[in-house]
């Protein structure tokens, strides 16, 4: 039987913390999902649900019965002024949110192939910059994505709705530092033979991007929205390429430039089939 919640008790202060604590998130494990679009992928690519939040109105929509009636996870019905915080919505009240369970930060689940193309965003701030770039992932075929350093945390709700629920599709793991990610692209190369090539977007770069070849196993670097890539990325960089401009802007968003890279590299493995 699903569990009443019509007060700020102790289990809706839980929740709350997972809107705006990163520190929450971590000890819990989880993190909150407002939406339909990404409680319906969470749900669709086999996430853990702990818990399903219902605001109890008499006629609930055919998706909310379905995943109401179909969840293992403890439900609960809450007082739609409560929902209505913990969707942070100025107008309307959400019907459903979710509670799912964080998956381990681990290398081991992006899929190292011929195919790999992994975009690594290093120490970016904006948490919807986060989730623009795991969007762009998703649409591009991208393996995985990796961010690395004191970041924007990827379960924050802001990143979840920018990414429109392509979190539960495309393997996001956090990584404290390049060295992380170095050691495991090396592991890669010994294990499977792949030359993985280390591509890096800089201003300066002396490369264009259309004259670099995206179709090899590729790991590709964005740096932080305001100072780009750290010295130890350029560094270990096979290749750093330029976006050509023409406009006065001296610089991209950092989600839009590793959107560019990951057009351009689907588009040349499409051409090359």
């Amino acid at each position: 039987m699903p569990q009443h919640v019509s007060t700020r008790n102790a289990s809706f202060q839980q929740w709350q913390a997972l809107l705006s604590n990163r520190s929450k998130r971590s000890r819990t494990g989880e993190f909150l999902v407002q939406g339909v679009r990404p409680i319906s992928q969470a749900a669709q690519h086999g996430w853990t649900f702990r818990a399903v939040l219902h605001d109890g109105r008499a006629q609930p929509s055919a998706w909310a019965r379905q995943l109401w009636e179909s969840t293992d996870a403890d439900r609960f019905i809450v007082a739609p002024e409560l929902m209505q915080e913990l969707g942070e919505k100025s107008e309307g009240t959400p019907e459903l949110l979710a509670i799912v369970e964080m998956p381990p930060d681990d290398f081991g689940r992006i899929q190292a192939d011929s195919d790999l193309l992994v975009a690594v965003f290093d120490r970016p701030a904006n948490p919807g910059n986060v989730g623009t770039l795991i969007r762009s992932a998703d649409a591009f075929g991208c393996s995985g994505l990796i961010v690395t350093g004191h970041a924007a945390d990827p379960y924050d709700p802001r990143c979840i709705r920018a990414s429109t629920g392509s979190i539960f599709s495309v393997p996001v793991v956090r990584s404290e530092s390049h060295g992380e990610v170095l050691a495991w692209v090396e592991q890669q190369r010994q294990a499977t033979g792949l030359e993985i090539l280390l591509v890096g977007t800089d201003e300066q770069g002396q490369t264009e991007l259309a004259d670099v070849d995206l179709t090899a196993p590729l790991l590709l670097a964005i740096g932080k929205e305001t100072t780009g890539l750290t010295a130890a990325w350029r560094e270990h960089c096979d290749v750093l390429l330029r976006i050509p401009m023409r406009g006065s802007a001296s610089s991209l968003n950092a989600a839009t430039a590793g959107s560019i890279l990951l057009y351009e590299a689907m588009k040349q493995r499409t051409a090359k089939g």
